[in-house]
C-alpha cells in the first residue's frame, strides 16, 4: 500500500478526508466506495501522524494536576489524601523533587494513575 511521504501529501489527504466525511455517515455501507476510500486514507494519515507527530507520555506533574482538577482537589486536600505535607506537594508539582516509592504507590492507588507514569517508565 502507498505511504504518505510529504507534508503536501498529508495536507491533501486531510482535505480529502474532510470531503469524504460530508458524504459518509454511520449508515453508509462498508462496501461503499466513499467509505472504503475514507477508511484507507484515514489509515495512511494515522500512520503519517504517528511517525511525524508522536504523542509523548505525559509527565507525572501534568497527570497529577489533571487528576486534581478532575477530582476537585486542592494542594491541601491532596496532601491530606496522600498523607504528606502541603509543601511536599508543592515541591512535587513544581518538579523540585520526586515522590518516594511509598508516596508514588499512594499516588497511583488513590489518584488512579497508571504506575508506569508514576514511576516514569
Amino acid at each position: 500500500m502507498a505511504k504518505i511521504k510529504t507534508e503536501k501529501q498529508y495536507k491533501a489527504a486531510c482535505s480529502r478526508i474532510e470531503e469524504l466525511l460530508k458524504v459518509v455517515s454511520n449508515d453508509t455501507s462498508t462496501d461503499d466506495k466513499n467509505f472504503l476510500e475514507l477508511d484507507l486514507i484515514s489509515d495512511l494519515v494515522a500512520d503519517y501522524e504517528e511517525e511525524h507527530f508522536p504523542i509523548e507520555t505525559p509527565s507525572l506533574v501534568d497527570v497529577i494536576k489533571l487528576r486534581m482538577y478532575e477530582m476537585g482537589l486542592t494542594q491541601t486536600k491532596l496532601s491530606e489524601l496522600l498523607n504528606v505535607s502541603p509543601s511536599r506537594i508543592s515541591e512535587y508539582l513544581s518538579g523540585k523533587c520526586e515522590p518516594t516509592l511509598k508516596v508514588a504507590r499512594e499516588i497511583s492507588r488513590k489518584l488512579n494513575i497508571d504506575a508506569n507514569i508514576v514511576l516514569g517508565v
